[in-house]
């Protein structure tokens, strides 16, 4: 029986590290997809990072722009308006 049990556990143990090996490159080959994925991800960002510097640098100067174009224009006046005040009429029937 002890040849047995030693036969069977030789058994599992062949058959169980080909399908761990196989796990263990399948696991490998997933983490490198995931590495190339992330260098993408690092890349992309560092791009959108440099684009939203842009941006804002541009925002600001249009910023200025504007505040120097409203400094420009002359302000003008606000002219009342030229309607009569209607009263209404009393009516005199005593």
């Amino acid at each position: 029986m002890r040849k047995n049990g030693v036969a069977i556990l030789l058994l599992a143990v062949s058959l169980g590290l080909p399908l761990a090996a196989c796990q263990d490159t399948k696991a490998r080959q997933e983490n490198e997809q995931l590495k190339g994925q992330l260098t993408d991800l690092q890349k992309q960002n560092a791009d959108l990072s440099g684009r939203v510097d842009a941006l804002a640098k541009e925002n600001s100067d249009l910023s200025a722009e504007n505040e120097k174009l409203k400094a420009q224009i002359p302000h003008k006046k606000v002219a009342k308006s030229s309607k009569k005040k209607r009263h209404p009429r009393t009516s005199s029937s005593n």
